[in-house]
């Protein structure tokens, strides 16, 4: 007896959604060295998941697709008596109550109450007499079901990424009666397929149940790993999310630890000075990320060398910057730079010049970078003109914050310190007032609209991956000496969970 099409039960799978772990991967005698990412879920996060169980279940029973079960069986007097249960499907679910608990022997244990399931279908019988009499019957049936449902899933590591084990697992059924139609047929064969069919039908739930949750269990570890990946990726830039240590399963948190190598191209990118420690982080917010300081620098490197710190202003963006206050300093700047020329016909470039420096240290984010300016003018009729360069090598501390949605980058201060400037108005470079107005310039409007370009390019990308589809509450972005640390509450649209299942099954 066989059910041809496997039964989606994706409940079980929906709290390895934020964690990746392991329990048999070769790491090395001090593996939290290699770590560049840290996930923590605590238990309210594991209990909020946990509430959507119920109608995560029902659909997924709805969805199923119930093969033909046959059997049959010898009786005194009447033979053979063969039966077959056809166009099975579920007719109704309820499920009173469902709980979790995380043990620290790397297991979720998932505990589900009072499953009252209702099926219905057509069931046919026949049997041959002992004077060779064959009849065939057919009727439609009811199957009123309650059961508890227990499932250890553990985690396990496969190919450096998490696979989950959900094969410890037990129903214990309290009630399975079948209804013939209407309650006409005669006793004797109502209770004949009561018995004997419920027999059949215990033995088919809890070998094709089990089988299905464990499945699945790693449809949806397979199917996190990659959506994770895919947050961490932009065209040739990734973030290798391999698994760089054990996980840590206690009472109130699960944890799971990752390289956080930045992958682009010929980039090599090495890591083995992680400072992290469990210690770090706490237990008093549902979710937490903790990311070393080596991740950010080699991010920044692979956007330089994917020549992706390059910034053109024109118009009345570049008008803006230069026109930050109308003073005799500024006017005269302004006339020996663009030379009458109209903002309209002149356009500024800026670009890294090499790699950035990050540094994370208690007060924000130190980001260092050698920056060059080139400024052009287009005088109709005429040739482009460079009327100025200037390298500078630009220090600015930035705090970081995430509200309502979005990216917010406030920068605290900065210094800023030439290396070259040219300017074609004042080519002796004895003129002082140029170059003391743009350091004013730069430091007031500059960086700021530079930052304010990144702000809404990395909130888009966040949203491309489908970050703005949870409602995040009071997040938190704290710097430490090399890492930084996000936590936050969450909660999510109940049709996400749905949403979810349809995705992967």
């Amino acid at each position: 007896m066989l059910w041809a099409g496997r039964m989606r039960l994706g409940t079980f799978g929906i709290l390895l959604m934020l964690v990746h772990a392991s329990a048999a991967c070769e790491f090395g005698p001090f593996p939290y060295r290699a770590t560049g990412i840290v996930c923590r879920m605590t238990k309210p996060a594991a209990l909020l998941l946990n509430q959507e169980t119920a109608q995560v279940i029902q659909a997924a029973f709805r969805n199923a697709k119930f093969s033909n079960i046959t059997g049959e069986r010898s009786m005194r007097l009447l033979g053979k008596v063969a039966y077959e249960l056809t166009n099975i499907q579920v007719n109704d679910l309820s499920i009173e109550q469902s709980e979790v608990e995380l043990k620290e022997n790397n297991a979720i244990h998932i505990a589900i109450k009072n499953v009252t399931a209702f099926f219905k279908g057509t069931l046919t019988y026949g049997y041959a007499g002992a004077w060779f009499l064959q009849l065939f019957h057919s009727v439609d049936f009811e199957i009123e079901s309650s059961i508890d449902l227990q499932i250890n899933i553990k985690l396990m590591c496969q190919k450096d990424q998490v696979a989950a084990d959900a094969s410890d697992c037990y129903l214990t059924f309290h009630k399975l009666t079948l209804h013939l139609q209407g309650d006409k047929e005669p006793g004797w064969l109502k209770q004949l397929f009561t018995d004997f069919i419920s027999f059949t039908l215990k033995l088919v739930l809890k070998s094709e149940v089990c089988n299905e949750i464990n499945f699945l269990a790693q449809v949806l570890a397979n199917f996190v790993h990659d959506l994770a990946a895919n947050f961490v990726r932009d065209k040739d830039i990734s973030v290798d999310i391999s698994l760089a240590s054990v996980p840590l399963i206690k009472a109130n948190y699960l944890e799971s630890h990752h390289k956080g190598l930045v992958l682009y191209k010929n980039y090599s990118d090495v890591f083995s000075d992680s400072v992290f420690s469990p210690s770090l982080l706490t237990e008093s917010r549902m979710l937490y990320f903790w990311l070393s300081e080596h991740i950010l620098n080699s991010l920044a490197s692979a956007a330089f060398l994917d020549k992706r710190l390059v910034l053109t202003i024109r118009g009345e963006q570049l008008q803006a910057l230069f026109e930050m206050e109308d003073t005799e300093a500024q006017r005269k700047a302004v006339q020996m730079i663009f030379q009458g020329t109209s903002y309209n016909d002149s356009v500024a470039k800026v670009w890294s010049l090499a790699h950035p420096q990050i540094s994370l240290q208690p007060e924000g984010t130190v980001v260092k970078s050698l920056v060059a300016v080139e400024v052009s003018i287009f005088p109709l009729g005429e040739e482009p003109l460079m009327v100025l360069y200037m390298e500078k090598e630009i220090t600015v501390t930035i705090q970081a914050a995430y509200v309502e949605k979005k990216l917010i980058l406030h920068p605290l201060d900065s210094r800023i310190e030439f290396k070259v400037f040219k300017c074609t108005a004042d080519p002796s470079g004895n003129d002082p007032s140029v170059r003391n107005f743009l350091q004013t310039m730069i430091s007031v409007v500059g960086i700021p609209e530079v930052i304010s370009r990144i702000e809404p390019a990395l909130t888009s990308l966040m949203n491309s991956k489908g970050l703005n589809l949870f409602e995040i509450r009071n997040p938190e972005i704290i710097t430490r000496k090399g890492y930084i640390i996000v936590q936050l509450d969450f909660s999510f649209p109940n049709h996400l969970l749905l949403d979810f299942l349809e995705k992967i099954l």
